[in-house]
């Protein structure tokens, strides 16, 4: 087991009653809610969990693309991430299309791609991860 010696960069606690299969998820002062679709036997009442695996990430490129050019001060109005998930037989594949409404060169495209590789939840999902179960 991995000897942790440092406080935890994020919490979150997620709890599940008898509603198939809506769960009620907390993290600092907010709450969501995750759930299957009906056609899993849920409620639909919710994203569910690769959903929110795709939020993460997806949230997680756009604020750091737009903390990047607003550093910058270039000028984009809109930045969209699209994101998609497969399972793939070595694995799982997502895939990240972003767009951006400005004004923008093509070297700066190419740099906010490399920007949005360095975002920290893609170095979670493309680094080592190790869950420990208790």
């Amino acid at each position: 087991m991995t000897n942790i010696k440092q406080l935890p960069s994020a919490v979150a606690d997620a709890q599940i009653m008898r509603e198939h299969y809506q769960t009620t998820i907390r993290s600092a002062n907010h709450t969501i809610y995750a759930d299957e679709p009906a056609e899993l036997l849920g409620s639909d009442m919710g994203m569910s969990p690769s959903g929110l695996l795709l939020a993460s990430l997806g949230s997680c490129t756009a604020i750091t693309l737009r903390m990047y050019i607003d550093r910058k001060m270039w000028i984009v109005e809109e930045i969209a991430v699209h994101l998609e998930l497969f399972k793939t037989a070595e694995g799982t594949l997502i895939t990240r299309e972003i767009n951006f409404r400005g004004e923008i060169t093509e070297e700066q495209h190419q740099r906010l791609i490399q920007i949005a590789n360095s975002c920290p939840i893609h170095k979670v999902l493309t680094g080592h991860i190790e869950v420990v179960t208790s």
